[in-house]
């Protein structure tokens, strides 16, 4: 089994390593699959939470332009890989289990979409968020068209899409690309703390409403507003929310002083 991609899985809790630092994490062919592969096993039945982070000085460069270059592949080979790794990328958006992204150093291309398929990004300081798409006279995947406009808005995706800048880590932060900035020594550790804050609580409820704000955008509101009312009865027959809704109310219920 290729090391390109790990992923472990212990207590609910899964991690989901890009493990190519040599190649600063760039997507090749072979890692398409193992990106597919691993967001499948990451949010399967008992998963409650999932870190994505990388190994190394980067978190991702996007696609391995180097390998591109040098296989021989044609546009077809591209569009097929492409393919391969957005299944990854529905999974993980379309799942009902919430996802933190560690993330450090570059974030390139491609690199955007996989970091985007997280609800919650931890960046280091020396964080750089780019797009590099044109550069090589290529157009964006990896959601990155969708899940960037999403996330920043339209105009502001455009600028990074259309213009050769690089953000900081402060001005993605201000952008709203990132939830938090920290410094590079704490990243896995802030990480690893917001994934067992889901785990320790409600775990279901955080997974399902991410699982709504991600997918919204797709249907209707009209749809939306069914998929909310469903999804709020059936949590409201799990026993966790049972127990917590009546430790609620009892509480809500004593004589205040």
């Amino acid at each position: 089994m290729s090391d390109s991609i790990l992923v472990s899985i212990e207590g609910g809790l899964a991690r989901v390593t890009l493990n190519r630092p040599g190649s600063l994490n760039a997507m090749d062919f072979e890692m398409a699959e193992r990106w597919r592969d691993a967001a499948r096993a990451a949010t399967a039945p008992g998963v409650g939470a999932v870190i994505l982070d990388a190994a190394g000085p980067a978190f991702c460069a996007g696609g391995d332009v180097v390998a591109m270059a040098t296989s021989g592949a044609a546009g077809a080979d591209l569009t097929a890989t492409a393919h391969v790794i957005h299944e990854g990328i529905r999974t993980f958006v379309e799942a009902p289990v919430p996802v933190v992204a560690a993330v450090q150093g570059a974030v390139a291309g491609g690199g955007l979409g996989l970091m985007l398929t997280a609800d919650y990004i931890v960046a280091s300081e020396s964080a750089r968020f780019v797009s590099k798409y044109a550069n090589i006279g290529l157009t964006p995947d990896l959601g990155v068209s969708t899940l960037l406009p999403a996330a920043i808005g339209q105009r502001r995706a455009l600028q990074l899409l259309l213009q050769d800048r690089s953000l900081s880590a402060a001005e993605a932060l201000e952008w709203g690309l990132v939830a938090e900035v920290v410094p590079v020594a704490s990243v896995a550790a802030r990480s690893e703390e917001v994934a067992r804050f889901w785990l320790d609580n409600a775990t279901a409820a955080f997974g399902q409403a991410a699982r709504l704000v991600r997918t919204g955008a797709q249907r209707t509101f009209a749809e939306n507003l069914d998929d909310e009312a469903r999804t709020i009865g059936a949590a409201f027959d799990t026993a966790d929310a049972k127990a917590r809704v009546a430790a609620f109310a009892a509480a809500s219920s004593k004589p205040r002083a």
